[in-house]
């Protein structure tokens, strides 16, 4: 069992991208790490020479892979620390262009696997009444882009859903955390975006445009993926982890700008709001 003086972290979807920077990064402190792929053998080589790493298979909609999964994790470290929802992936389409299949592919990994994932550790966590919980969800969890609406509803979803989680953990000692990320330099949109077969000529300058954009821009983007790892460590170390963390200038800039048009055009509003109410 790991020295009960190290947190143990368990990372979902560290073949490629953040998780595996994130599995990197945790190791190198002697933390304790479970890092998951839908293929074990993709992730081997990062706990090979240590007994701090432990690789194991999950797909997180296979709902006995998660009960084995964190199981394992448990029988080998005594518990989970912290819980790091990343596996997932992005699927772009204008709304009309969607696929049924699709569309619920990615809604059973990007939410409702994250959902099973948090039930099967949420147990031990309340038991020790402690623990985080790192939830990756994206600025388009608060940003809606044309061709991106069922991604961006998947993210939108973690994001209430994380809400009410908080309120609910909060007197047992477990933080939540969104991490919203922009732009990052990792293989996302070589590797884990898909998109429609199907064209609509009339969306070709609003969502074609934006999924064509997306694929073009693979290994420019401005995001450091190492540094965004770091990040996320410093939130748990600092003991005070936040409900959000929005990484990189260009997710804090659109963010930021969304949040203050919502609420302005909500506070322009607020005598129809009220007025919605029985009179007093």
């Amino acid at each position: 069992m790991a020295d009960t003086s190290t947190p143990v972290w368990f990372i979902t979807g560290c073949s490629t991208g953040f998780g595996r920077e994130l599995a990197k990064l945790t190791l190198a402190k002697g933390w304790p790490t479970v890092m998951t792929a839908r293929d074990k053998s993709r992730v081997a080589d990062l706990a090979e020479g240590t007994e701090n790493g432990l690789a194991l298979d999950l797909d997180v909609t296979d709902a006995g892979q998660v009960a084995a999964a964190v199981k394992a994790a448990e029988d080998k470290f005594g518990r989970i620390d912290v819980l790091v929802n990343n596996a997932g992936y992005g699927y772009q389409a204008a709304i009309e262009e969607g696929e049924e299949t699709e569309i619920r592919d990615m809604f059973d990994a990007n939410v409702f696997g994250l959902f099973a994932i948090t039930r099967a550790v949420l147990p031990g966590m309340r038991s020790r009444r402690r623990g985080n919980i790192l939830n990756i969800t994206s600025q388009a969890g608060f940003i809606g882009f044309p061709g991106s609406g069922y991604y961006a509803a998947s993210k939108h979803a973690v994001e209430g859903f994380s809400d009410a989680l908080a309120a609910e953990v909060a007197a047992l000692g477990i933080k939540v955390t969104c991490v919203a990320p922009g732009p990052f330099r990792t293989d996302w949109a070589g590797r884990s975006l898909r998109q429609t077969a199907n064209k609509i000529a009339d969306y070709a300058e609003t969502a074609g445009a934006r999924m064509k954009a997306t694929s073009s821009y693979s290994g420019q983007q401005p995001g450091d993926p190492v540094r965004a790892g770091q990040a996320m460590i410093r939130i748990v170390e600092d003991g005070n982890a936040p409900r959000h963390l929005v990484l990189g200038e260009l997710a804090y800039d659109g963010v930021t700008a969304k949040l203050k048009e919502r609420l302005g055009e909500i506070e322009s509003l607020r005598e129809l709001s009220l007025s919605a109410d029985f009179p007093k």
